[in-house]
């Protein structure tokens, strides 16, 4: 099976289908699934783009309108997570996934699907430790608090993903999963950017969550983005009782941009499957079952049930009979229904409203799923609610948990909550990425290879417990296999001395508008989202 597997989005649909083509006409190859790692932008009129937390002047219809409206249908099957960059009114009808047009499948908040047999999972948004334990409370018209924390990833997500326990093949964050870094060639990452240097050091680049959910899942692919730039990585896990030792692959991409590697061919070998289509995930549906009366519409803050003398119930994995009860309960049948609508006009270029007020609707999609699996719509509860908490007086001492500390007191997430690389000016992006001309445009935009080139795993001399909390599960130790520790100590020095005088005495050094916020207060933060 030939999967594509593309970094941020950023509405540039047209372009990516037409590079996908480009690729299989060049390779004498046929893609069966594109995979978009987040910043989709599944802007469908004016109203949405209200809803996406970027300045005025990057706020662009693109052209997911078209595939929306019916213009257009999507060549390949497309299946996406949220980043940052979102018409998050849009993404939040359907919190556990569905079609935002046809052929285009969103993953939800997270979730679990198969397709030819291969169990893709994700999970949207980026880490932030001061969201990460609140409910998804946000309702349009949102504020410019809300309009960012909407996309932030919480901790209920992750506990739901934590149940998982069938292998999983596939996984994609937007953000990168703190530490993966080690495990790739960091000395190169660190030359294309080197301002990653301090955050590298000190371990704090990427989403603490995502790294926990790595070492849980261990799934044999791992795909990212958010940081526009290539990396892969090859981490091998500390064996989980007698099972064999787990190898996960790694990649992460660039944005859809030309001279710029946004976009991987990767094989994976054919299953047999029921279907050849897309598919509900019986697991998955199990576990969004019984966690459904944990879920929140509140801001305060709440942990997740665990076995500390609180809570009547912490485990809430899925077993072989409550799995086939899920499907009966689908009678039978687990292809995921084309029952896709519109629920917004779409953008009509020859009409348009640039005043257009953000839209509210409940979608058919996310109603028929719950009716059928008795789930709530955590959407509808948060714009009826006002704030409310489902499942408050439950579980017991659920709700009592909130006092608790956070397992991540502090804002470790490196960019993912300091610094955004959108904040890039579109100038910048054409600087950085080199501008050669007479290419054929469509040419010019592929650098990629047509199979993923990854390096040799990296080891640990004593590899950590994998059920301790992060970092030590992903963070090596000095002695690596290929010397990773020297690789980021040169890198870092060469940036030192770039910004030194020729005295050795320290020169003022140009900071470009995306590295400006590196260097503002924790505070600040918020401003860091902007772009």
């Amino acid at each position: 099976m030939k999967i594509a597997v593309e970094g941020c989005c950023h509405g540039e649909l047209d372009n990516i289908y037409e590079t996908i083509s480009y690729l299989e006409k060049k390779e004498g190859v046929k893609v069966d699934l594109l995979l978009c790692c987040g910043d989709f932008q599944a802007v469908r009129n004016e109203g949405d783009m209200r809803c996406m937390a970027v300045p005025a002047k990057y706020r662009t219809m693109q052209t997911f309108y078209k595939y929306y409206s019916g213009e257009k249908k999507a060549p390949v099957l497309t299946i996406f997570i949220g980043g940052n960059h979102e018409a998050s009114n849009h993404l939040q009808e359907l919190p556990y996934g569905g079609w935002v047009a046809p052929n285009i499948y969103y993953l939800g908040y997270a979730g679990v699907v198969r397709y030819r047999g291969i169990r893709i999972g994700g999970l949207s948004g980026i880490f932030k430790s001061h969201d990460y334990r609140r409910g998804h409370h946000e309702f349009p018209p949102y504020n410019p608090q809300t309009l960012r924390s909407v996309y932030h990833v919480r901790n209920i997500e992750v506990f739901k993903l934590k149940q998982i326990q069938m292998p999983v093949d596939i996984f994609m964050s937007h953000d990168w999963p703190r530490g993966i870094y080690h495990y790739g060639n960091t000395k190169k990452l660190l030359r294309k950017k080197t301002f990653l240097c301090q955050e590298v050091n000190s371990n704090t680049l990427g989403s603490p969550a995502a790294e926990e959910l790595l070492a849980h899942l261990q799934p044999s692919y791992w795909f990212s983005a958010h940081l526009h730039v290539k990396f892969a990585a090859v981490m091998q896990h500390a064996p989980k009782g007698d099972a064999a030792p787990r190898v996960t692959r790694f990649l992460s991409l660039d944005k859809c941009l030309p001279h710029r590697d946004f976009l991987q061919i990767v094989d994976l070998p054919d299953r047999q499957s029921s279907s050849g289509g897309l598919e509900y995930d019986p697991e998955w549906l199990a576990i969004l079952k019984a966690t459904d009366g944990l879920q929140r519409t509140s801001p305060q803050p709440w942990n997740p049930p665990e076995n500390n003398g609180l809570h009547e119930r912490w485990d809430f994995r899925a077993s072989e009979a409550v799995m086939m009860k899920v499907v009966e309960e689908l009678s039978g049948e687990l292809d995921i229904p084309d029952n896709f609508r519109r629920t917004v006009p779409p953008y009509d270029p020859a009409h348009p409203q640039p005043h257009a007020a953000p839209a509210y609707s409940a979608n058919p999609q996310t109603t028929e799923l719950c009716a059928k699996l008795g789930l709530s719509d955590i959407y509808a509860g948060a714009g009826l609610g006002g704030g409310s908490a489902w499942g408050a007086e439950e579980e017991g001492g659920s709700s009592g948990s909130a006092e608790e500390p956070s397992e991540y007191p502090s804002d470790t997430s490196g960019l993912s909550s300091s610094f955004n690389p959108d904040e890039i000016t579109l100038e910048e992006e054409w600087e950085e990425g080199g501008e050669e001309g007479g290419e054929d445009e469509t040419e010019s935009k592929v650098r990629t290879p047509s199979r993923m080139v990854l390096p040799e795993p990296k080891c640990t001399d004593s590899p950590a417990p994998l059920n301790l909390p992060p970092p030590s599960h992903s963070t090596p130790r000095v002695a690596q296999c290929d010397g990773g520790g020297e690789d980021v100590a040169d890198a870092c020095t060469l940036k030192r001395a770039s910004t030194e005088g020729p005295d050795g005495q320290g020169a003022t050094p140009r900071i470009k508008r995306r590295n400006q916020v590196i260097y503002a207060s924790a505070d600040d933060d918020q401003s860091g989202e902007q772009g």
